[in-house]
């Protein structure tokens, strides 16, 4: 009541004598008003940080979405040049942090790697993935490191990758056979479905333990579910994008998609997992079995400290599929079609491939490190086509502050490696395709190198490089030796045309036919 009588008298412009510093409680009540007229200055600046990295201007409610192309990582990179290696995008509402330089990688990736080691939740990725339940989304933690432990102990270490060579061998065989058939007649073939066969066989066969039909992609059911998946991926979702417009996607047709891959991806997956426990032999050689029996296996015998359900194992086996198949294939057809575009640099790849093979009859992969070139070829592919060009996001777990700017927790976070990779600072013609950049130098994909990042770097960097790889450098190797390669209908090597796609991976617009010439010493 005292305080009400005081300020009655404070407002009575009749009572001259009641002054402010007069009354008892005028202090008390002036430190209270000032407290929180500075703590609601506090929040102010804060809910608009003069820190934040700097933005590119924005409209209402779709903020940076009008600036994006149809090849989101050219339009980034256009944006990062005007403000910035570190720029701050909103899309809808949501914050999108985009890293556009080696070292303001290097600080999402090492020295904050731990901070930026979740993965953000999508609707597609949420339904299709289990939950999340891949390597490739899980979130950073317990679950993922196991995960990630049993994936790369079982299927993608060194060992792992050398046991199954005589996969490899067999399935690159039977696609030089195919090849050679058509060479007789002349007539052009398309390379990339046969890639990216190639590609699904030796997944198949690695991961499964069966080999799926031969034959173009399109006859393969695991194979069109893993192209429609990343086509999903790469969709537009107003849930995504604009939380309180989620109920559009039902009427644009998206929930229906996801939905009907979802439930597909599962009852297949549900039906090898049956056939492969009715068929095990009861072999208990390691070398001899498929990643499948490994996985099962360590769900029997309760080898992890954690719960290891059959869809864990489904979300896992997915995981191998959408990371080894279109990526490797990809790599592949980009690496021909820039040796076509550079009719030296093919010239130079094939007599090395051939002096190295020598009078044998047939390129096996220990030949291939004597082949340095091959691999600069590979590595400058990887540079110029990274498999994802922007990798895969990242979100901040909590809030940090990088070179001086704060980035607030659960920001997005995409790493423009596309654009890392074509620095005209850091190489010299950046656009060109050069692989003797790569002869006399020791940067490498799984080293260090913040400039050089193909298959990401850190915690959340590609556990399946080396797999991959692999298998890139051997079907190359044996498309430079067996045949000479020619243009169908009298196209000029100036007309190949290297478009990008739009979408999740860094696909070519147009498939790669190409005419295969028999090559005879």
């Amino acid at each position: 009541m005292a305080s009400l009588t005081f300020l009655l008298e404070w407002f009575d412009l009749g009572k001259q004598q009641a002054t402010l510093f007069q009354h008892p409680y005028a202090l008390s009540l002036l430190s209270i008003f000032s407290i929180l007229i500075l703590l609601r200055l506090i929040k102010r600046a804060c809910s608009i940080n003069p820190y934040l990295p700097p933005s590119p201007p924005k409209l209402p409610f779709i903020g940076n979405l009008h600036q994006l192309g149809k090849v989101v990582h050219r339009s980034l990179r256009d944006l990062s040049n005007q403000y910035g290696p570190l720029m701050l995008v909103r899309l809808g509402r949501a914050p999108v942090l985009i890293v556009s330089s080696a070292d303001m990688a290097r600080e999402i990736m090492k020295t904050h790697d731990v901070a930026f080691a979740n993965r953000p939740f999508t609707t597609a990725a949420k339904i299709i993935f289990y939950g999340c339940t891949t390597i490739t989304f899980s979130p950073y933690g317990e679950y993922w490191r196991h995960a990630r432990k049993v994936s790369v102990t079982e299927l993608l270490s060194i060992k792992r990758v050398e046991a199954f060579k005589f996969v490899r061998e067999d399935e690159v065989g039977r696609m030089i056979k195919k090849i050679s058939q058509s060479s007789l007649v002349g007539a052009p073939i398309n390379l990339s479905n046969m890639l990216l066969s190639l590609s699904n066989n030796v997944l198949y066969r690695c991961v499964l333990g069966i080999r799926c039909r031969d034959g173009d992609v399109g006859e393969n059911k695991f194979g069109e579910l893993s192209s429609e998946v990343l086509k999903l991926m790469g969709a537009f979702s107003f849930r995504d994008i604009f939380p309180l417009l989620g109920w559009m996607d039902f009427f644009t047709g998206l929930d229906r998609r996801i939905k009907r891959v979802s439930r597909e991806i599962d009852m297949l997956l549900d039906k090898i997992i049956v056939e492969h426990l009715i068929n095990i032999k009861g072999n208990d050689s390691d070398d001899k079995k498929d990643f499948l029996d490994l996985l099962l296996g360590v769900q029997k015998n309760n080898i992890l400290d954690i719960e290891f359900t059959q869809d864990n194992i489904k979300a896992i086996i997915l995981d191998m599929f959408l990371g080894g198949t279109s990526t490797t294939s990809t790599t592949i057809e980009w690496a021909i079609a820039e040796l076509l575009k550079n009719p030296n640099m093919m010239k130079k790849a094939q007599e090395e491939v051939r002096r190295v093979a020598g009078k044998k009859p047939e390129v096996d992969e220990e030949d291939i490190h004597q082949m340095s070139y091959l691999k600069a070829v590979v590595k400058e592919t990887l540079r110029l086509h990274p498999p994802v060009p922007l990798l895969l996001p990242r979100e901040s777990s909590t809030s940090t502050t990088i070179k001086g700017y704060y980035i607030p927790s659960k920001t997005t976070v995409f790493i423009n490696a596309w654009a890392i990779q074509r620095d005209s600072e850091v190489w010299k013609n950046p656009e060109e395709f050069i692989p003797e950049r790569f002869t006399n130098t020791l940067i490498d994909s799984k080293g260090l190198d913040y400039d050089y990042m193909p298959f990401g770097l850190g915690r959340r960097g590609c556990p399946g490089m080396s797999f991959g790889i692999a298998l890139v450098e051997i079907v190359i190797a044996k498309l430079l030796y067996w045949f000479n390669w020619e243009l169908p209908g009298g196209v000029r090597k100036e007309e190949l045309d290297l478009i990008e796609a739009s979408g999740f991976n860094h696909n070519k617009i147009t498939s790669l036919h190409l005419v295969p010439i028999p090559y005879s010493s």
